[in-house]
């Protein structure tokens, strides 16, 4: 039941959102975040480097609402969440992914329920080239075949070259310089089964340990090309359009087409939190989500250039948080 209401309530995330909301505005019906008296303490966060900027803003937002209260936030991959989480050693674990089985499991067996997944905010995965590459828009199946060493997409043979793609002059022969977040990533974990139909990476990619530093290798690199989140777009790449499985049809990532459920990497980002379902949250982790699910909270997803939540997917979350 748990899953089926997270599934619902990023179904409402991606497609429920107005047009005005896909532009990056907030929702007007999200509620203003009122502080309440007693909030003092500390608060950890360990896991998505994805996240790591948002979580440091939020951290921010709420310091300004509660100066007694101290946050350390640790950044290094979605896949360090689970056993923080699992062992008591973070109060949140912010993840650009869903928990696996196995990290569920290894939660419930050590406090008999499950850890609770909460959506935050919306993000578009995007592949980067350097800004001088004339390339446009690829297919899932070309990228596939850049990237992996199966074509689980379908792709009749692997792509190996800029030519390839109809890059034609001094592009023709270019071979790639693939950049990609580690295996301890989400990022890297999402784009594995959703870019590469769940296909293994071919072994000459450059796994860097963070978002900032796969942009920045595609920067200084003529022939680089790599995957992140569209918050860490920079001016020495740029983006390119992506048609899904099947399709010929190039879709720009754009907040107007995740919203419209269009974009095929567009993802929910998470915070996960051990919340017993018999008790409410404690004082600090509940205050925590009712201003990352305020008007105040959506505005800094904003800021940070990730798509707020409309209000009919935050009151979801509340709800189920019990908020």
């Amino acid at each position: 039941m748990r899953k089926s209401i997270i599934q619902l309530t990023a179904a409402a995330a991606m497609l429920a959102a107005g047009a005005s909301y896909a532009q990056g505005e907030v929702d007007p019906a999200l509620p203003e975040y009122e502080p309440v008296s007693g909030i003092s303490g500390n608060l950890s966060s360990i896991g998505s480097d994805s996240l790591n900027n948002l979580m440091t803003l939020w951290a921010e937002e709420f310091q300004n609402f509660y100066p007694n209260v101290n946050i350390q936030i640790q950044g290094a991959g979605s896949s360090t969440a689970p056993p923080a989480i699992t062992e008591g050693t973070a109060n949140f674990g912010p993840m650009s992914r869903l928990m696996r089985s196995s990290e569920i499991q290894a939660f419930e067996e050590r406090h008999g329920y499950p850890p609770t997944p909460v959506g935050t905010s919306i993000d578009l995965l995007a592949v980067f080239v350097n800004k001088d590459n004339p390339i446009e828009c690829m297919s899932i199946e070309q990228i596939d075949a850049i990237f992996s060493v199966g074509r689980r997409c379908g792709a009749p043979e692997s792509i190996d070259r800029w030519g390839q793609l109809g890059l034609e002059g001094a592009w023709e022969n270019r071979d790639f310089a693939l950049y990609s977040r580690n295996a301890v990533s989400g990022t890297y974990g999402f784009f594995k089964e959703n870019a590469l139909c769940g296909g293994d990476f071919r072994p000459s990619i450059n796994e860097q340990p963070g978002s900032a530093s796969v942009v920045q290798g595609v920067n200084e690199s003529l022939n680089g090309i790599g995957y992140s989140g569209m918050a860490y777009l920079t001016s020495g790449v740029k983006t390119v359009s992506i048609s899904p499985v099947g399709s010929d049809q190039c879709i720009e990532p754009n907040k107007e087409n995740a919203a419209e459920g269009d974009y095929p990497l567009a993802r929910l980002l998470y915070v996960y939190v051990n919340k017993n379902p018999n008790r409410p949250l404690p004082p600090l982790e509940r205050e925590f989500f009712r201003m990352v699910l305020s008007r105040q909270g959506q505005e800094v997803v904003v800021r940070d250039g990730y798509i707020p939540l409309p209000e009919s997917a935050a009151a979801r979350i509340r709800a189920q948080l019990d908020l």
